[in-house]
C-alpha cells in the first residue's frame, strides 16, 4: 500500500499547485470582471504571464537537474505559491496581479516537476495507471477550486480561499521523500534521423496548445456570459471532475491502439467540446463540453509525449515542450481581439485550432507514423505539457509487460 500513499500525496500536492494554484484564476475571472472592473486586455495579459512563468519555472528544473528532484525546492515553491495566491486581494494594480500570476507560474511548474520525479520514482516497478490516478489530483484540484469560488461569491473571498485550501494540501509535500536512486536496465535508445512523422507531431501538439489554452482561460467566462450565474463555475467543476480519472483512461486505451490513431480522436473529442461550449447556450451545451473538454487536455499531453520518444526524435520532448509552451504563452495573445466582442469568438477560435491539431495527427498516422519501440520509457505531461523525464530514476511504461500485452495496435 505504500505506493498508493506516494499518489495520494502527490495528488495532493498537484492539486494545490496545478487544480488551485494555476487554474484558479480560470473561475474566478468572471468575478474579477464584475467586481474588480478587469478589462478583456487585462484578462488576457494575467493569463499569458502565468503560461511565461510557468515555462521559466519548466526550463528551470530542466536546467538544473538537482532543482528537479529537491524537496526542499519543492517546498519552498508551494509557501511562494499560496503567498501569490494570497496577495491578490491586496492590490487592484494591474502590474502588481501580473507579476503575483508570473510568480504562481514559476512556482507551480517546478512543484510540479519535483512531484512528480518524487512519484514516479517510487512507482518505477508498478503499472503506469497508478500514476494517471496521482496526474488526477490536478482534475480534484480543479473541481475543488470551483466549490471555492461558487461558495465564495466575491473575488477576494475567492482568492483568500484558494490560498488557504492550497495550505492544507500542501501539508502532504512534508512527507514526501525522494526514492533512492535507481539504475537503468537496458540500453538507451540510438538517436535517429529527422523524419516527417516528427515534424507532423510538432506541429499538432503546437497548436494543441494554442487552443487548450484558450478554453482553460476563458471557459468559465464565455460559459457564464447570459446564463445563470452559477453555471460557469459549474462547469469548470464538471472540468475538474472529468479530468480526475482521464490520464489513466488514456494511458490505458494506448495498450490497444497506436499514439496517433488516440491523438487523433482525443483532439476531434476536445474540438468539439470547445465548440459547444462556444456556439451553443444553455446547462447541456456547458456541461457536454465541459466533459469532452476535462477528459482530454490530460490525456493529449501524455499522448504526444509518448509518441516523441517512440519516435527517437533527438530531443523530441524537449521540442514538443517548447512548442506547446509557446502556444499556451501565444493562446490568449491571438484571441485578445476578439474579447471584445465577448468570450464566446475566442472559444470557437480555440475549438478551430484544436480541429486543424486533429487533422494533423491524422495525417501523422496516415502518412508518416513508423515508431521504432513498442515499450517506451515515457515523460509524464502535466496539463500545460511540461514533463518530468524518469531518466535514471525509474521506468516505467505506457504499455504493458510482454505477457500482458493484447494484439497488436490499430
Amino acid at each position: 500500500m505504500r505506493h498508493h500513499a506516494h499518489v495520494a500525496r502527490t495528488a495532493a500536492v498537484l492539486a494545490a499547485a496545478m487544480g488551485i494554484g494555476r487554474f484558479v484564476y480560470t473561475p474566478i475571472l468572471p468575478l474579477m470582471t464584475a467586481q474588480a472592473g478587469v478589462s478583456a486586455h487585462t484578462a488576457a495579459d494575467l493569463a499569458t504571464a502565468n503560461y511565461v512563468g510557468y515555462l521559466v519555472g519548466a526550463l528551470a528544473g530542466t536546467v538544473w537537474p538537482r532543482l528537479a528532484r529537491s524537496m526542499f525546492a519543492c517546498r519552498l515553491c508551494l509557501v511562494a505559491l499560496i503567498v501569490s495566491l494570497a496577495a491578490m486581494p491586496l492590490t487592484t494594480n494591474a502590474i502588481g496581479w501580473i507579476t503575483l500570476r508570473t510568480l504562481a507560474g514559476i512556482t507551480s511548474a517546478l512543484v510540479f516537476v519535483i512531484a512528480v520525479n518524487t512519484m514516479m520514482e517510487h512507482l518505477h516497478a508498478h503499472p503506469a495507471h497508478l500514476a494517471g490516478w496521482g496526474f488526477g489530483g490536478v482534475g480534484a484540484g480543479i473541481a475543488l477550486s470551483a466549490v471555492l469560488v461558487l461558495a465564495a461569491g466575491d473575488w477576494q473571498v475567492a482568492w483568500w480561499a484558494a490560498a488557504a485550501v492550497a495550505a492544507v494540501l500542501s501539508l502532504a509535500a512534508w512527507s514526501m521523500h525522494p526514492a533512492p536512486d535507481t539504475a537503468t536496465t537496458g540500453a538507451e535508445a540510438r538517436n535517429r534521423p529527422p523524419h516527417g512523422a516528427f515534424a507532423l507531431l510538432l506541429v499538432s501538439y503546437t497548436l494543441e496548445g494554442i487552443g487548450y489554452i484558450i478554453a482553460g482561460t476563458f471557459l468559465v467566462a464565455a460559459v457564464a456570459q447570459g446564463t445563470p450565474s452559477w453555471l460557469g463555475g459549474g462547469a469548470w467543476l464538471v472540468v475538474g471532475l472529468a479530468t480526475v480519472p482521464s490520464a489513466a483512461l488514456w494511458a490505458a486505451l494506448s495498450t490497444r491502439w497506436s499514439h496517433p490513431a488516440l491523438l487523433m480522436a482525443a483532439l476531434g473529442v476536445q474540438a468539439a467540446g470547445i465548440a459547444v461550449a462556444g456556439l451553443a447556450g444553455g446547462v447541456s451545451a456547458a456541461l457536454t463540453g465541459a466533459v469532452l473538454f476535462g477528459g482530454t487536455f490530460i490525456g493529449v499531453s501524455t499522448l504526444a509525449l509518448a509518441a516523441g520518444r517512440l519516435l527517437r526524435y533527438p530531443r523530441a520532448v524537449a521540442l514538443l515542450t517548447a512548442g506547446y509552451s509557446a502556444g499556451q504563452i501565444l493562446g490568449p495573445i491571438v484571441v485578445t481581439p476578439l474579447l471584445h466582442h465577448g468570450f464566446r469568438p475566442a472559444l470557437v477560435v480555440g475549438a478551430l485550432v484544436v480541429s486543424i491539431a486533429a487533422l494533423v495527427a491524422g495525417v501523422m498516422r496516415i502518412i508518416g507514423w513508423q515508431p521504432h519501440i513498442r515499450v517506451v520509457e515515457p515523460e509524464i505531461a502535466d496539463a500545460a505539457g511540461e514533463l518530468v523525464d524518469h531518466g535514471q530514476y525509474g521506468r516505467t511504461g505506457l504499455v504493458p509487460a510482454p505477457h500482458q500485452r493484447p494484439g497488436p495496435q490499430r
